[in-house]
């Protein structure tokens, strides 16, 4: 029966769903790279990465497939703009975060290089199957460069033994993610709907926190533990992710139309991508002034979008 607290409760369940599958995910997968000998940088900005962007591969896949645009590139916009304010402001206040070297040189640029190359895509409001394919090209091509080059992690990944279980595991978490995102795209569409509020706010915001939720996890046990440098490597390689691998999955599946709307949370995307980056230059650290200012930007987005 499709009545608004049932879905409500299935959005909930959903985010739980999503967020145990992933940590079994990027857990199990990464032992299993490590027993299989893959180096540490490998498995931090592949098997790490993917993990925790998973949440949204699976969402915005399926969104795609039921042509809803607006949830599928609202979740991935609003999941990179949550990355940088929220959750990495939230974690600077437990503490300054070191910049590692690579994000500063190399990671940092590249994701202000996409995000303008994605904001010229989507100036007609669509993206196309041919934009995905340049994404995932790029993608392919990002990947082969940190194979080639190999440098080191500034952190190491701490990994254990791999369990006989962890096979299964793998696979139940991947299972978790694609099921738990299934649950989330039909249960906020329908609350969109009921409420008339429309489909980009959603995806934007509430799935958007809701897919975020392996970031979240990863990057405060980053801060408790201390290996703050980690934390802003991972979400910025989050970021990487959404936009070249989960937007080129996604596009070319199907043309992905936004409302105009759009534009405004996109050009907030980018400015908080460059805000970050010039912090991360300032002494190559972030702060907790820095932090605060970046976490109440990230509430400010979500109070402006229910606003309009």
């Amino acid at each position: 029966m499709d009545t608004v607290p049932i879905n409500a409760l299935i959005f909930v369940a959903s985010i739980a769903v999503i967020a145990q599958g992933a940590i079994w995910l990027v857990d199990s997968a990464s032992r299993i790279a490590a027993r299989l000998g893959i180096s540490e940088l490998v498995i931090g900005l592949t098997v790490v990465a993917f993990g925790t962007s998973a949440p949204e591969v699976g969402v915005t896949v399926l969104a795609a497939l039921k042509g809803a645009g607006d949830i599928s590139v609202g979740n991935v916009v609003g999941s990179n703009i949550i990355n940088l304010s929220i959750i990495l402001g939230g974690t600077a206040l437990f503490g300054v975060l070191r910049t590692p070297r690579m994000v500063i040189f190399r990671d940092g640029p590249f994701l202000l290089a996409i995000t303008g190359a994605f904001i010229v895509m989507l100036l007609d409001y669509q993206l196309q199957p041919l934009d995905s394919i340049i994404l995932l090209v790029l993608f392919v091509g990002y990947l082969t460069f940190l194979f080639v080059r190999k440098e080191p992690l500034d952190e190491e990944i701490d990994t254990s033994p791999m369990k006989w279980y962890d096979p299964f595991l793998t696979v139940l978490g991947l299972g978790m993610v694609v099921g738990g995102a299934h649950l989330m795209v039909e249960s906020a569409s329908f609350i969109a709907r009921v409420y008339g509020v429309s489909e980009w706010i959603i995806g934007a915001t509430i799935v958007a926190f809701g897919t975020s939720a392996p970031e979240i996890a990863t990057s405060l046990v980053a801060a408790i533990r201390g290996k703050h440098a980690m934390s802003i490597g991972n979400l910025v390689g989050s970021n990487i992710f959404n936009l070249l691998l989960v937007l080129g999955i996604a596009g070319s599946i199907n043309t992905l139309t936004v409302a105009q709307a759009a534009r405004v949370d996109i050009i907030i995307m980018a400015g908080i991508a460059v805000i970050v980056y010039v912090f991360a230059l300032t002494g190559r650290k972030v702060t907790r002034l820095e932090g605060g200012m970046l976490l109440a930007l990230g509430l400010a987005h979500w109070v402006y979008s229910y606003m309009q």
